[in-house]
């Protein structure tokens, strides 16, 4: 079975691209890598290639918004007798502070690019489609945990062109409830890296999320560690979220595909996360006593359009995909921290 991945040398993509040839899958990787690095698929290479796998990878540089391009993809595929037959869409822009910054870019490779793959997708009939979608749809809210039924209020551009793609999503699969088959999964904090250290996350300039802060801070490539609000509601004070192993995100993609390959039509929108809240210092707590590593830290003011908890119900996850988290807050940080020791610069 042959399988387009956009985005696939992103830290989500290149996880799911290593399960998806491990289980034997044909991967195409298009990615345009204007926020990853290409040492990624050499990195996978180097992984599978030591364990003696066979596997089926090609890799498109290129942009989702470029038709020609997306064009080809599908149109070789077929000219080599194997039709893509489905798309795991994860590329795109993530950034919430640049999304406030530079919205019209947000919306035109967001909202534009995942447009022209769903056009060209329906030209070469593949209707079947799991696609990278975002807690942060839900906006600002303590009702937890928080389950797909949940108010979608989103309060950033990035959020709005995740609601936006899903909203066409409905309008396509209303169009024909017998054609497509559609998961988008709405993830919450993948974090974390390969048990081997090959791959990780390598966010460029300063990390927006909590957890490669932490690990950074731990290397020494950061002083100190900003924790927003020590007078939150919560057991400690601190913010709590859902931190999901990205390992375990990437299984829930592969559950995904088995999920549309066993329903002849469907649109699900599917929460991805651990289904448990941890706070900002217990996340700190855990990570000092798996490596060892002590993580100075400053307490600053809560950040306009915080709240002091938020994490998913993954209930629907587990009846309709079979599937359930099982790394452990220890596994998140000990692999996390694996690949900063292996990778004190990331990929460079």
């Amino acid at each position: 079975m042959r399988i387009l991945l956009t985005g696939g040398a992103g830290f989500i993509g290149s996880h799911i691209a290593l399960l998806l040839l491990e289980r034997g899958y044909d991967v195409l990787i298009l990615d345009s890598f204007v926020n990853s690095s290409f040492n990624v698929i050499n990195r996978i290479k180097t992984y599978l290639d030591n364990k003696d796998l066979k596997y089926n990878l090609k890799i498109i540089k290129g942009d989702i918004r470029d038709k020609r391009t997306v064009d080809n993809i599908f149109f070789e595929s077929l000219k080599e007798s194997k039709p893509i037959e489905t798309v795991l869409h994860l590329a795109g822009l993530k950034s919430v502070s640049d999304s406030v910054t530079n919205p019209l870019h947000y919306w035109d490779v967001n909202v534009g690019g995942t447009l022209n793959l769903l056009l060209t997708m329906n030209e070469y009939e593949c209707h079947s489609l799991v696609f990278s979608s975002s807690a942060t749809i839900y906006g600002l809210s303590d009702s937890i945990p928080m389950s797909e039924n949940h108010n979608i209020s989103p309060i950033n551009p990035y959020g709005k062109t995740k609601v936006a793609i899903e909203n066409m999503f409905d309008d396509l699969y209303k169009s024909n409830k017998n054609l497509w088959k559609i998961c988008s999964l709405r993830y919450f904090n993948p974090v974390g890296a390969h048990p081997s250290g090959l791959i990780g996350e390598d966010p460029i300039g300063i990390p927006n999320n909590l957890f490669p802060f932490i690990t950074q801070v731990a290397i020494g490539r950061r002083t100190v560690l900003n924790v927003y609000g020590d007078n939150w509601e919560t057991r400690d004070g601190s913010g709590v979220r859902d931190y999901i192993h990205i390992i375990d995100l990437a299984q829930g993609h592969l559950a995904s595909i088995d999920y549309l390959n066993s329903n002849e039509s469907c649109l699900e929108f599917i929460n991805l996360g651990s289904g448990k809240g941890y706070s900002v210092f217990q996340i700190i707590s855990q990570f000092e006593l798996s490596t060892g590593c002590q993580i100075p830290f400053d307490i600053q003011s809560r950040r306009d359009g915080d709240v002091g908890v938020c994490y998913a119900d993954i209930s629907k996850a587990k009846k309709l995909l079979g599937w359930a988290p099982k790394k452990s807050l220890e596994e998140i940080c000990l692999d996390g921290w694996n690949w900063q020791i292996k990778n004190p610069n990331g990929y460079t």
